[in-house]
């Protein structure tokens, strides 16, 4: 090997590292469902806001379902009617869309399921939960084992998928 083809396997070596090493320092707070879903089940307001701002930098086709749910559980939480319905607003306006979008996906309608069944009849935001509950139940075994669990968890505590 001559001097010249050394140095252009050692410069490619180096730009695929630090493509590789830039590339891990981006994902540092990559999102994660177990983050995502413990923060679901929280009442904590600074897990939620860290899922958000995970959230934010990210792009991925369930964003916009997963911010959706993490408002309106923000909105349970918050203190103030106005910044309550505003974020409730925002975040049922989120989730619909990505369920109008992809109305057979499961886990959407698990996480609208999971605001429905705590959501206050004010909101009215209710209408859907035995919709929900049958496709929940009857594509349970499809689901990712992570999922499986995650709904089995909330299963424990809900009147909509008792039978599970």
């Amino acid at each position: 090997m001559n001097a010249v083809m050394k140095f252009n396997a050692l410069l490619l070596l180096l730009i695929f590292s630090a493509g590789t090493f830039a590339q891990g320092m981006s994902n540092t707070h990559a999102f994660e469902k177990s983050g995502f879903y413990a923060a679901m089940a929280s009442e904590s307001l600074n897990e939620i806001n860290s899922q958000l701002t995970v959230l934010k930098a990210q792009s991925f086709p369930e964003k916009q379902a997963y911010e959706g749910a993490l408002l309106m559980k923000k909105a349970g939480i918050v203190n103030g009617a106005k910044e309550k319905i505003s974020l409730f607003k925002s975040g049922r306006s989120k989730l619909e869309a990505s369920i109008g979008k992809e109305s057979n996906n499961v886990e959407y309608r698990f996480l609208r399921l999971m605001i429905q069944e705590h959501a206050p009849k004010i909101v009215k935001y209710r209408s859907n939960v035995e919709e929900d509950s049958k496709i929940i139940l009857s594509n349970f075994k499809n689901l990712s084992p992570t999922l499986q669990q995650v709904i089995t968890d909330y299963s424990k505590n809900s009147t909509a998928l008792k039978t599970l």
